[in-house]
Parts: structure tokens; sequence; C-alpha cells
């Protein structure tokens, strides 16, 4: 688990509500499998404010949202709309595979199968971004044995990593 995963878990718990807005994102690149295994941690408060406010729901439990309604089923379309990835300026399709639940966590699990080798990944990541000003989406991108990252804010949503 990245160091600074650890970091705002510990600071949840210390402040009993987080005090900073930041999800945080891992993109894998296996060859073996030929895709990009991505894994997204946000904080399941944020998360369900967007939701409420996006769908006009103020009375959405998250962990609950009835109707025969599923986490998988709010999260799907959010996450579809708001988190793209492009490889070599192509778009890609993204698959949604599910979430788990860790702590005040979700872990939403994504991945973009059939992915030949590239040089450059483009990554647009606007979630929670019209709830909260201050939201930062850190993005790890891990391709063999290099690991860069980005912040992805309000004023920058989107940004680009080369791999040589």
């Amino acid at each position: 688990m990245p160091l600074l995963a650890i970091l705002v878990g510990f600071l949840h718990v210390l402040a009993g509500l987080h005090p900073i807005h930041v999800s945080v994102t891992e993109i894998e690149f296996d060859r073996e499998d030929r895709a990009l295994e991505i894994m997204m941690r946000v904080f399941m408060d944020d998360f369900e404010l967007t939701l409420r406010n996006t769908l006009n729901q103020p009375e959405l439990d998250i962990l609950n949202p009835g109707s025969g309604v599923t986490i998988d089923a709010l999260a799907e379309p959010y996450l579809a709309e708001h988190f793209r990835v492009a490889l070599d300026r192509k778009p890609q399709k993204t698959r949604y595979l599910g979430h788990e639940r860790d702590g005040d966590v979700f872990i939403f699990y994504i991945e973009v199968p059939d992915v030949k080798d590239w040089k450059t990944i483009s990554i647009h990541n606007d979630i929670i971004m019209g709830t909260y000003d201050d939201q930062s989406n850190l993005v790890h991108v891990y391709v063999d044995d290099r690991v860069k990252s980005l912040r992805l804010t309000r004023h920058t949503p989107a940004d680009v990593l080369t791999f040589d």
C-alpha cells in the first residue's frame, strides 16, 4: 500500500473527519495479461455526497441505496464519466469490475483490457471535484519497475505521463 494512502487513512482516524479531500488511484500495466489494472480509493462520505448531488437524491445512503439499486450500479456510470484513460492519444474503454469496502474507504476496481505496448498515458480524473474545490486525485502509474505520479485538481483534471 502506498505511503500516501496509509497517511491519508491515519489522518482520517486522528481527525474523526478527514480534513483533506483526496482519492488515490493506482494503475498497473500487466504485460502478461495485456491489461491496465486500476484500483481507486475514495472516501465513502465524499463519494456519497457527490452521488447525492449528482443524482439529486439528498437522502441517498450509499451503503443501503434501496429499491434494488447497488453501490456498483451507482458507481459504474459515475466513474465512467469522470475517469478516463487514453494510450498514445487513443481513448481506451474501461471496464468496471466492482468494489470493496476498507474502513471508511471504497476501493473501486477497473480495468482496461487488450492493451498493446504504449508510450504515453493520458489520465482524466475529476471525481469528487464537483463537490469539493480542494479535491486532489493522486494517480500512480506502474510500468515494469518504474512508477510515475500525477496530482490532478480542479484546475488540472487531466495530464499525461510518458514511459520510454
